[in-house]
């Protein structure tokens, strides 16, 4: 009757005793079929054994007890290819043809004792994914117990972490944004009933840089799952769709998205569509609908050949895991809550609402434990269990009756079955309470055409709009939408304050523009976690700030750099998109010159009306309430104006739906978002529409590109002396010529303005400087300033129509004096000349010396002596050039009078 089954390598005997939750425990490799097992482990039952048989070698060995209360022919062992035994599965793989190219599929050769593992390849970008799941189930619940966990590797791109740390820690923002994109298609195709935890790991192991790894990892997810023994019902895949002129590209390249007017991604079945998301520029609904159509085509064609592969490398699904609450439990829930459930589904405001289901929730197990319907599993046990393993037997004696299967250790024998009274175990009363609920609520609707809070499915919750809350913040806005509420805050600032994105690619990259959503739990009147930010607010917030970044401003015409925080006070429906409106009016309460206004609304759907007294047309729903996205079918969200779309975000949770039903949504949601547009329009006090005063001031100025060095100085010497002497806070040069100064005040940016324009002034021979201050003195002469951070030598044959045996006999550093700009040699150095100026004097005739630099054959002394102490030979300076600067480099950054000496000696 057993094909010898074993536990842990060792051959497995069947005993008369039962427990279902040890059997779990230890994950017993059996398929047990309409019956109920329990599983005890017993010492004492062990040494009796060993006693009776002389198995020393076992003596020490875990022993099980097993009861069958039905045949044990429909007990089935599972085959070894189903525990993922290594070497089992034989490599296979398959080319699926997406858009213009291939991408390849392959499983049975890496992690072959996973549930289901895969490698897909596009180019040379490649995923592994696995999916593996617990062998004891976990406790009933209202959701599927999956985590989905994806990581970039850096070796991928063959790179190492750019900090200290050169193992990857933890997950990045983007990483968290694709495990969200694989998680939200996979749970709508999950049966419910089935509690084994599963975990979804995905890994890029190779990129290329051109194709992106994201809409790869839905469609690796996808396949894995639809391999492993998880009991879901259909496969998925998912497909990047852009759009370059008017022509649709399918899984589109890095450098064509960079063209695109539409980033979508979209995953399904072979049938419908379960999740959309993507990012456009104002893109009419109709072109919108058009992407999604060739989106849906492509995922049909990949469903199929990925349904021919799961009949080749498929394993067997856990069907018989699934475990649903009785039948028999909906109808008396219904019997006893039915009509109060009527009346509190009526009440309009959330939290007395959630309080009155909570009552009425006890109210129902208080009830049903009264009448004897709900008990506890160990109450179970012990009015079926222990009776039987507290019998003793002659410890000398071994009994084997008729139809027991001796096959080792344990033993199965068959009794005749007990008659159990209906018993309900609280968590399964609680499911079905929620269950009940979310159907009264859904007829409720379709039925009555009236909602939780009275209004009707097209009708958008009272709006409140205020800008200029927080007097320091450089923005603000308070909107509120019914019971959903956000607080919009917006900072202006430099590149400095960019947020610095580290991806595969060996490039800085840097956002100019983000939001970041936080949501506490007392936005919900509850007590909760508070630290870093859970994946929903992080997958909310790039929600909204995608919807707003068509509107910013190009850093040309606006070169700040925009922070958005929403944190949201109250929360009942549609949060995202409150921060969509209210981060709007707090960029123009902030006076960024945005483009125009934008809003977001949230779409809900019953889709089976036919269920609850309808006609069987699907009912959307506006501006949806919490209760009724836990409840509904769908959570569509829509953001832009009245012209098109800036972003959109659709989860299904149902089997998926058609085209018709999302062209319906669509236009409803424009709707919508045209009343709520004007509500906006209607905010008191309205946005200022100017920069605030403690927001800092930036300026920007266009130089030579090769008049970058002059700004920066040597090691960045020059910058950071003019953000001291100035008090500017930062300046930003690029290598185009574009500098950015950035201020607190009109006074210190107009300073540091005049330094920069006077140190990239172009001079003009013949321009007349007036009163400039020595910065240094050298025997041969004196360094001018002329203007503030731009230096000239003035040679002492320049300084005085008399001749001068040094020039610090005549003059001392802090002396001003008028001086003419005579040349400019080929360095852009400067050569200048007080004599000019001075009127015509008779030569000292007493003087026979000769001057230092005279126009002949005079020479410059280098004040460099060479290692024997003997100085160097003087450089003759023709008549020609008459400039000594020609023959040496003058810097710009003069720190001592020695160390300039030491920088202008003139080369042999």
């Amino acid at each position: 009757m057993f094909a010898n089954p074993s536990f842990h390598g060792r051959p497995l005997q069947f005993l008369p005793t039962v427990s279902n939750e040890l059997c779990r425990s230890y994950a017993f490799p059996l398929q047990l079929h309409s019956t109920t097992y329990q599983f005890l482990t017993s010492s004492t039952l062990e040494n009796r054994r060993s006693r009776s048989r002389s198995r020393s070698r076992r003596r020490n060995s875990t022993q099980f007890s097993l009861r069958a209360s039905v045949d044990p022919q429909e007990v089935s062992v599972l085959p070894p290819d189903s525990a993922g035994v290594p070497g089992s599965p034989s490599p296979f793989s398959v080319r699926i043809p997406v858009g213009d190219r291939h991408v390849t599929v392959e499983t049975g050769l890496i992690g072959r004792q996973a549930s289901g593992a895969v490698t897909i390849r596009d180019g040379e970008t490649i995923i592994y994914t696995t999916v593996c799941l617990a062998d004891v189930p976990s406790e009933p619940a209202d959701f599927f117990p999956l985590s989905v966990h994806y990581q970039e590797r850096f070796s991928a791109a063959g790179r190492t972490s750019g900090g200290f740390f050169k193992r990857e820690g933890r997950t990045k923002d983007h990483e968290v944004l694709i495990c969200r994109l694989i998680d939200r298609p996979l749970r709508p195709t999950m049966p419910k009933g089935f509690y084994h935890e599963t975990q979804l790991l995905s890994w890029v192991l190779s990129y290329d840089g051109v194709h992106p790894p994201d809409a790869l990892s839905v469609t690796a997810a996808g396949i894995a799952m639809a391999l492993s023994q998880v009991p879901n019902s259909q496969v998925i895949a998912g497909v990047r769709i852009g759009l370059i002129g008017d022509k649709f590209i399918l899984n589109p390249t890095i450098k064509e998205m960079e063209n695109s007017k539409l980033d979508l991604l979209l995953a399904g079945t072979k049938d419908a569509i379960l999740m959309i998301e993507g990012y456009c520029d104002f893109l009419p609904e109709d072109k919108l609908l058009e992407a999604v159509e060739v989106g849906q085509d492509a995922v049909r064609g990949i469903c199929k050949e990925v349904e021919a592969l799961v009949q080749k490398c498929g394993k067997p699904k856990m069907f018989d895991a699934i475990r649903l609450p009785p039948k028999e439990l909906y109808k008396l829930v219904e019997e006893i809550a039915g009509s109060e459930l009527v009346e509190v589904l009526q009440i309009k405001n959330k939290i007395p609402r959630r309080k009155a289901l909570s009552s009425l929730e006890e109210n129902v197990i208080s009830i049903l434990s009264e009448k004897g319907y709900i008990s506890t599993m160990e109450a179970f046990v012990s009015t079926e269990a222990m009776p039987d393993l507290l019998e003793e037997e002659d410890e000398d004696e071994e009994v084997v009756v008729d139809g027991e299967v001796d096959e080792g250790d344990i033993h199965i024998k068959p009794v005749a079955r007990k008659s159990v009274p209906l018993l309900f175990s609280e968590v399964d009363v609680k499911l079905v309470f929620k269950e009940v609920t979310s159907k009264f609520l859904r007829k409720q609707i379709v039925d009555k055409g009236k909602r939780s809070d009275g209004r009707s499915p097209q009708e958008i919750r009272l709006i409140d709009a205020r800008c200029g809350l927080l007097p320091r913040a450089h923005g603000s806005a308070l909107f509120t939408r019914g019971e959903t509420q956000s607080l919009a805050v917006v900072t202006l600032g430099d590149k400095q304050m960019a947020q610095k994105i580290d991806n595969l690619v060996d490039e800085d990259e840097y956002k100019r523009f983000y939001l970041q959503y936080s949501f506490p739990p007392s936005c919900v009147g509850e007590v909760g976690r508070v630290g870093a930010p859970s994946r929903r607010e992080v997958g909310h917030g790039t929600l909204a700030e995608r919807a707003l970044q068509p509107i910013l401003p190009p850093e040309d015409d606006f070169p700040y750099t925009v922070r958005v925080e929403s944190t949201i006070t109250e929360s009942n429906g549609s949060s995202s998109m409150a921060s969509v409106c209210g981060g709007c009016l707090a960029l123009q309460d902030a006076g960024v010159p945005v483009k125009c206004s934008i809003a977001g609304i949230a779409m809900g759907m019953v889709l089976d009306t036919k269920e609850f007294g309808g006609d069987g047309t699907p009912l959307i729903l506006s501006d949806i309430l919490g209760s009724e996205d836990a409840s509904g079918d769908m959570d569509f969200k829509v953001a832009g104006n009245d012209v098109g779309i800036t972003a959109f975000q659709m989860d299904i949770k149902v089997g998926g739906i058609t085209l018709p039903i999302m062209k319906q949504a669509l236009l409803q949601a424009k709707d919508g978002r045209k009343h709520i547009l004007a509500e906006m329009s209607k905010c008191s006090p309205p946005p200022s529409r100017e920069l605030s005063k403690y927001a800092p001031l930036i300026h920007v100025m266009k130089v030579k590109p090769e008049k970058i060095n002059l700004i920066i100085g040597a090691g960045g010497k020059k910058v950071k002396s003019i953000i001291e002497e100035t008090g500017v806070e930062a300046i930003e040069t690029q290598d185009d010529g574009v500098v950015k100064i950035t201020a607190k005040d009109l006074l210190s940016l107009e300073k540091s303005k005049a330094i920069i324009s006077n140190l990239t002034m172009v001079p003009t021979v013949g321009d007349i400087y007036k009163n400039c201050e020595i910065k240094s003195v050298a025997p041969y002469g004196v360094f001018v300033e002329i203007v503030p951070g731009r230096e000239g030598l003035c040679h002492i044959s320049e300084l005085s129509a008399n001749w001068l045996a040094k020039a610090e006999d005549a003059f001392k550093v802090g002396d001003r004096l008028d001086v003419k700009l005579i040349e400019i040699n080929d360095k852009g150095q400067l050569r200048l000349s007080r004599r000019a100026l001075l009127p015509d004097a008779e030569t000292e005739k007493q003087s026979t010396k000769p001057r230092s630099a005279s126009l002949s054959n005079d020479n410059i002394v280098s004040p460099k002596t060479s290692d024997k102490g003997k100085p160097k030979k003087a450089a003759t300076v023709s008549k020609e050039s008459e400039n000594p600067l020609k023959e040496k480099t003058v810097p710009v950054n003069i720190s001592s009078p020695a160390k300039e000496a030491a920088n202008r000696s003139v080369s042999p």
